[in-house]
Protein backbone atom coordinates (compact mmCIF):
# COMPACT_ATOMS: atom_id res chain seq x y z
CA UNK A 1 0.00 0.00 0.00
CA UNK A 2 1.40 3.36 -1.07
CA UNK A 3 0.85 6.17 1.43
CA UNK A 4 1.66 9.81 0.77
CA UNK A 5 2.68 11.49 4.01
CA UNK A 6 2.40 15.28 4.00
CA UNK A 7 4.14 16.72 7.07
CA UNK A 8 6.57 19.64 7.27
CA UNK A 9 7.92 18.84 10.76
CA UNK A 10 11.19 16.97 10.22
CA UNK A 11 11.22 15.02 13.48
CA UNK A 12 7.56 14.00 13.33
CA UNK A 13 7.68 13.18 9.62
CA UNK A 14 10.74 10.97 10.11
CA UNK A 15 9.09 9.11 12.99
CA UNK A 16 5.85 8.50 11.08
CA UNK A 17 7.65 7.40 7.93
CA UNK A 18 9.83 4.90 9.79
CA UNK A 19 6.85 3.53 11.74
CA UNK A 20 4.76 3.05 8.60
CA UNK A 21 7.59 1.44 6.66
CA UNK A 22 8.00 -1.08 9.50
CA UNK A 23 4.35 -1.92 8.92
CA UNK A 24 5.11 -2.69 5.25
CA UNK A 25 3.70 0.50 3.75
CA UNK A 26 5.48 2.25 0.90
CA UNK A 27 5.74 5.89 2.01
CA UNK A 28 6.36 9.03 -0.04
CA UNK A 29 7.05 11.95 2.30
CA UNK A 30 6.20 15.47 1.13
CA UNK A 31 6.68 18.69 3.14
CA UNK A 32 4.94 21.33 1.02
CA UNK A 33 1.31 22.14 0.30
CA UNK A 34 1.79 22.67 -3.41
CA UNK A 35 3.66 19.38 -3.78
CA UNK A 36 0.88 17.67 -1.85
CA UNK A 37 -1.81 19.03 -4.17
CA UNK A 38 0.12 17.89 -7.25
CA UNK A 39 0.58 14.41 -5.76
CA UNK A 40 -3.10 14.16 -4.87
CA UNK A 41 -4.13 15.16 -8.37
CA UNK A 42 -1.89 12.45 -9.83
CA UNK A 43 -3.79 9.92 -7.68
CA UNK A 44 -0.77 7.63 -7.37
CA UNK A 45 -1.40 6.82 -3.68
CA UNK A 46 -3.78 4.44 -1.94
CA UNK A 47 -4.11 6.81 1.02
CA UNK A 48 -2.90 10.27 2.10
CA UNK A 49 -1.91 11.43 5.59
CA UNK A 50 -2.28 15.20 5.48
CA UNK A 51 -1.04 17.80 7.94
CA UNK A 52 -2.93 21.11 7.87
CA UNK A 53 -0.23 23.61 8.82
CA UNK A 54 1.86 23.42 5.64
CA UNK A 55 4.13 25.95 3.90
CA UNK A 56 3.00 27.54 0.60
CA UNK A 57 -0.53 26.13 0.76
CA UNK A 58 -2.62 25.25 3.81
CA UNK A 59 -3.70 21.63 4.14
CA UNK A 60 -7.39 22.53 4.13
CA UNK A 61 -6.92 24.34 0.81
CA UNK A 62 -5.05 21.34 -0.57
CA UNK A 63 -7.84 19.00 0.46
CA UNK A 64 -10.66 21.22 -0.79
CA UNK A 65 -9.01 21.78 -4.18
CA UNK A 66 -8.29 18.08 -4.59
CA UNK A 67 -11.91 17.15 -3.88
CA UNK A 68 -13.14 19.82 -6.33
CA UNK A 69 -10.88 18.15 -8.90
CA UNK A 70 -12.73 14.86 -8.20
CA UNK A 71 -9.79 13.22 -6.43
CA UNK A 72 -11.31 10.40 -4.36
CA UNK A 73 -8.15 9.08 -2.66
CA UNK A 74 -8.87 8.46 1.06
CA UNK A 75 -7.39 11.20 3.28
CA UNK A 76 -6.65 11.17 6.99
CA UNK A 77 -6.02 14.66 8.33
CA UNK A 78 -3.33 15.00 11.02
CA UNK A 79 -3.18 18.25 12.94
CA UNK A 80 -2.62 19.89 16.30
CA UNK A 81 -5.75 21.95 15.69
CA UNK A 82 -7.94 20.16 18.20
CA UNK A 83 -10.81 22.65 18.35
CA UNK A 84 -14.19 21.33 17.25
CA UNK A 85 -14.47 23.96 14.52
CA UNK A 86 -11.16 22.87 12.96
CA UNK A 87 -12.20 19.22 12.97
CA UNK A 88 -15.52 20.04 11.36
CA UNK A 89 -13.83 22.17 8.69
CA UNK A 90 -11.45 19.35 7.86
CA UNK A 91 -14.23 16.80 7.49
CA UNK A 92 -16.36 19.23 5.47
CA UNK A 93 -13.39 19.88 3.16
CA UNK A 94 -13.34 16.18 2.27
CA UNK A 95 -11.29 14.35 4.92
CA UNK A 96 -12.27 10.73 5.53
CA UNK A 97 -10.87 10.64 9.06
CA UNK A 98 -9.15 12.92 11.57
CA UNK A 99 -6.24 12.46 14.00
CA UNK A 100 -5.22 15.08 16.55
CA UNK A 101 -1.50 15.30 17.37
CA UNK A 102 0.09 13.81 19.34
CA UNK A 103 -1.19 10.33 18.54
CA UNK A 104 0.07 6.78 18.97
CA UNK A 105 1.27 4.84 15.93
CA UNK A 106 -1.05 2.00 16.95
CA UNK A 107 -4.06 4.30 16.57
CA UNK A 108 -2.84 5.62 13.22
CA UNK A 109 -2.29 2.06 11.99
CA UNK A 110 -5.78 1.01 13.11
CA UNK A 111 -7.37 4.00 11.36
CA UNK A 112 -5.46 3.21 8.17
CA UNK A 113 -6.71 -0.38 8.29
CA UNK A 114 -10.27 0.77 8.95
CA UNK A 115 -10.25 3.30 6.13
CA UNK A 116 -8.69 0.78 3.75
CA UNK A 117 -11.39 -1.76 4.60
CA UNK A 118 -14.10 0.77 3.85
CA UNK A 119 -12.45 1.75 0.58
CA UNK A 120 -12.31 -1.93 -0.45
CA UNK A 121 -15.81 -2.70 0.80
CA UNK A 122 -14.55 -5.04 3.53
CA UNK A 123 -16.22 -5.38 6.91
CA UNK A 124 -13.44 -7.13 8.85
CA UNK A 125 -9.68 -7.41 9.07
CA UNK A 126 -9.74 -10.93 7.60
CA UNK A 127 -9.71 -11.69 3.87
CA UNK A 128 -10.62 -15.18 2.66
CA UNK A 129 -10.22 -16.22 -0.96
CA UNK A 130 -10.64 -19.95 -1.48
CA UNK A 131 -7.79 -21.74 0.30
CA UNK A 132 -6.04 -18.45 1.10
CA UNK A 133 -6.62 -16.38 4.25
CA UNK A 134 -5.09 -13.15 5.48
CA UNK A 135 -5.46 -11.42 8.82
CA UNK A 136 -4.66 -7.77 8.19
CA UNK A 137 -4.56 -6.91 11.88
CA UNK A 138 -1.93 -9.53 12.80
CA UNK A 139 -0.22 -9.78 9.37
CA UNK A 140 -0.69 -13.56 9.37
CA UNK A 141 -1.29 -15.64 6.24
CA UNK A 142 -2.65 -19.16 5.82
CA UNK A 143 -2.69 -21.46 2.80
CA UNK A 144 -4.82 -24.61 2.99
CA UNK A 145 -5.09 -24.09 6.76
CA UNK A 146 -1.33 -23.91 7.26
CA UNK A 147 0.51 -20.82 8.47
CA UNK A 148 2.76 -19.29 5.80
CA UNK A 149 5.70 -17.11 6.79
CA UNK A 150 5.83 -14.06 4.54
CA UNK A 151 8.05 -11.01 4.48
CA UNK A 152 6.32 -7.66 4.96
CA UNK A 153 6.46 -6.92 1.25
CA UNK A 154 5.22 -10.39 0.28
CA UNK A 155 2.29 -9.93 2.64
CA UNK A 156 1.48 -6.53 1.14
CA UNK A 157 1.58 -7.93 -2.39
CA UNK A 158 -0.64 -10.88 -1.49
CA UNK A 159 -3.09 -8.55 0.24
CA UNK A 160 -3.44 -6.31 -2.82
CA UNK A 161 -4.10 -9.31 -5.06
CA UNK A 162 -6.55 -10.94 -2.64
CA UNK A 163 -8.51 -7.72 -2.15
CA UNK A 164 -9.06 -7.75 -5.91
CA UNK A 165 -9.50 -11.50 -6.38
CA UNK A 166 -10.85 -12.41 -9.80
CA UNK A 167 -9.68 -9.11 -11.27
CA UNK A 168 -6.47 -8.27 -13.08
CA UNK A 169 -4.22 -5.94 -11.10
CA UNK A 170 -2.04 -3.91 -13.39
CA UNK A 171 1.69 -4.09 -12.93
CA UNK A 172 1.91 -0.31 -12.53
CA UNK A 173 -0.55 -0.37 -9.65
CA UNK A 174 1.33 -3.15 -7.86
CA UNK A 175 4.67 -1.40 -8.23
CA UNK A 176 3.23 1.89 -7.01
CA UNK A 177 1.57 0.27 -4.00
CA UNK A 178 4.69 -1.70 -3.04
CA UNK A 179 7.42 0.80 -3.77
CA UNK A 180 5.75 4.20 -4.02
CA UNK A 181 7.78 6.75 -5.95
CA UNK A 182 11.13 5.07 -5.18
CA UNK A 183 12.99 5.27 -8.48
CA UNK A 184 15.85 3.14 -7.17
CA UNK A 185 13.77 -0.05 -7.35
CA UNK A 186 14.86 -2.31 -10.21
CA UNK A 187 12.57 -3.28 -13.07
CA UNK A 188 12.52 -6.94 -11.99
CA UNK A 189 11.68 -6.29 -8.33
CA UNK A 190 8.00 -7.16 -8.75
CA UNK A 191 8.77 -10.42 -10.55
CA UNK A 192 11.06 -11.41 -7.68
CA UNK A 193 8.24 -10.87 -5.17
CA UNK A 194 5.74 -12.79 -7.32
CA UNK A 195 8.18 -15.69 -7.67
CA UNK A 196 8.76 -15.78 -3.91
CA UNK A 197 5.02 -15.89 -3.23
CA UNK A 198 4.48 -18.69 -5.72
CA UNK A 199 7.20 -20.76 -4.08
CA UNK A 200 5.48 -20.40 -0.69
CA UNK A 201 1.96 -20.99 -2.02
CA UNK A 202 1.71 -22.65 -5.43
CA UNK A 203 2.50 -21.62 -8.96
CA UNK A 204 -1.19 -21.60 -9.91
CA UNK A 205 -2.17 -19.36 -6.98
CA UNK A 206 -1.12 -16.25 -8.93
CA UNK A 207 -1.74 -15.95 -12.65
CA UNK A 208 0.32 -13.81 -14.99
CA UNK A 209 -1.63 -11.78 -17.53
CA UNK A 210 1.07 -11.06 -20.06
CA UNK A 211 1.66 -7.42 -20.81
CA UNK A 212 -0.91 -6.34 -18.21
CA UNK A 213 -0.36 -7.63 -14.68
CA UNK A 214 -1.32 -10.39 -12.27
CA UNK A 215 -4.42 -11.96 -10.78
CA UNK A 216 -5.47 -14.31 -8.00
CA UNK A 217 -8.53 -16.29 -9.11
CA UNK A 218 -11.60 -16.30 -6.88
CA UNK A 219 -10.95 -19.97 -6.08
CA UNK A 220 -7.13 -20.36 -6.08
CA UNK A 221 -5.57 -23.82 -5.89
Amino acid sequence: MHIILVEDDLQLGTAIQHALEKLSYAVTWLRDGREALAALRDQTADLVLLDLGLPNKDGLEVLAEARRAHVNTPVIVMTARDALEARVRGLDAGADDYLVKPFHVEELSARIRSLTRRAQGLAANRIDVGVLSLDIGTSEAEYRGMRVELTRREFSLLRILMERAGRIVRREHLENSLYGLDNSVGSSALEVQIHALRRKLSFDAIRTIRGVGYMIPRDPT
